[in-house]
């Protein structure tokens, strides 16, 4: 294994952060992995999980079992990770330019497009070494000024050419569920059923500019936009969501680095028989169908409904009290499926997210993630 240490720009006279990243595996079999955890680094589990999948990895390279490159990101965001207000941790946000850290991130698709316009053959191998060589030279072909473009740029130059880029995050209090682009859910789909998902949401261009969509959309977009030559999807992109915030466990991060584990050994990324998979626990949906229920004004909350229950149409999730008027307010899903995550606070604002239900017909259109 290789630490690499990649210094961030510097935010302030006498101040610098840096970025860690290891290496396991042979570097010439064309092939390669990236993992990451706590881009938000308010959501823990991730990091957790990486030092169980370390000692995996170890034990795999010492075996010379790695069949490609696998890179580790223990810890995406170590500007997030400093931030804390009277004495509360945050890390979704950076505080001096209020971006979400998993927000922004760069659209490739029409500079890239550009450069390989006259380079694309009838050789879909070649073509993937072209957009890759393109994508890494438009990465680099900004300077980055700010201590989070650099973080950005870091983090997109580790992953642009990975086959597979596993983005792992955590909910409020959620069940396992992992959020993916519609055109790589083959690939996917073993993932999901090795982590034991209960939720796989499927998008395409879902707003926000996140991470994984940053890596994958580019190749999807240039195989529409050059049909003529055959482009591979060759970046298969998750967002993993570990459950919840309060779900730091010894026995569930082992057992997640496990389920990484299989999935890298099905790909072929680590030497072993093609394992048996366990059954898939609910069919994918689409990201527009996911239902976010939100508060109809402030109050106290009282949850009927908990993460992983199937919910019908019209059920009652929780209710919102207020305690001067003494009302009392049922908020009803309005999409039948999976309850997959709710809020942590028992009081809510108005208008304030409380659920997210996987409804398995798109109803919204648009930004479709969370700020």
């Amino acid at each position: 294994m290789q630490t690499v240490r990649h210094d961030l720009p510097s935010p302030s006279v006498g101040t610098q952060r840096h970025l860690i990243s290891l290496h396991y595996g042979p570097t010439d079999r064309g092939r390669k992995a990236y993992l990451q955890a706590s881009l938000h680094a308010d959501e823990l589990p991730g990091m957790l999980v990486a030092h169980h999948l370390r000692a995996l990895l170890d034990q795999a390279e010492a075996a010379g079992q790695l069949q490609a490159e696998v890179v580790l990101v223990p810890v995406a965001n170590p500007i997030g990770l400093s931030n804390a207000v009277l004495r509360t941790p945050l890390g979704r946000f950076e505080p001096a330019s209020g971006e979400n850290f998993n927000r922004h991130y760069p659209v490739l698709t029409d500079a890239v497009a550009q450069r390989v316009c006259g380079q694309l053959t009838q050789d879909p191998a070649h073509n993937r070494s072209v957009v890759r060589a393109a994508i890494a030279t438009e990465l680099r072909s900004k300077a980055p000024t700010t201590e989070i473009e650099g973080l950005r740029q870091t983090l997109m130059l580790l992953a642009h050419d990975a086959d597979v880029v596993l983005d792992l995050h955590c909910d409020f209090q959620a069940v396992m569920h992992l959020y993916t682009e519609a055109p790589y859910w083959p690939v996917v789909e073993p993932l999901a059923r090795c982590l034991g998902a209960h939720a796989a949401l499927l998008n395409q261009q879902s707003g926000g500019h996140s991470f994984d969509e940053a890596l994958g959309g580019p190749w999807w977009q240039l195989a529409e936009r050059f049909p003529q030559h055959p482009i591979p999807l060759a970046c298969a992109d998750v967002t993993v969501e570990l459950r919840g915030q309060a779900d730091v466990d010894h026995g569930l991060a082992q057992a997640d680095a496990r389920a990484l584990m299989l999935y890298l050994q099905h790909q072929g990324f680590v030497a072993g028989p093609a394992p048996e998979l366990p059954p898939l626990l609910n069919p994918a949906t689409p990201l527009a169908g996911s239902e976010p229920l939100k508060a109809p004004h402030a109050g106290v909350l009282a949850f009927h409904k908990h993460p992983g229950e199937h919910v019908a149409a019209g059920d009652v999730v929780c209710d919102v009290i207020d305690p001067l008027s003494n009302t009392l307010t049922p908020v009803r899903a309005s999409v039948s499926g999976v309850l997959y995550a709710r809020t942590l606070h028992r009081y809510a604002r108005a208008g304030m997210d409380l659920a997210d239900i996987a409804g398995s017909q798109p109803l919204r259109t648009g930004w479709l993630l969370s700020d």
